[in-house]
């Protein structure tokens, strides 16, 4: 259940680079599921993204 942000535009599902998602599912080693839900929770697109054009979002420290 990371926090994640998109690291670049994704058209096809209205997605904007920077945008913040949360990932709910393992595809498979290179695909995540990230949904993307505005202020109040509701879900506004739930998209196939891979690793590697996310970035992890970190709220506390954490050892380098």
């Amino acid at each position: 259940m990371d926090v994640v942000a998109l690291l670049g535009d994704r058209p096809a599902e209205a997605l904007m680079r920077g945008q913040v998602g949360t990932v709910v599912d393992t595809l498979d080693s290179d695909t995540v599921l990230v949904e993307f839900s505005d202020d109040q929770g509701q879900a506004y697109a739930i998209a196939p993204c891979p690793r590697d054009a996310l970035l992890v979002l970190h709220y506390e420290p954490e050892a380098a």
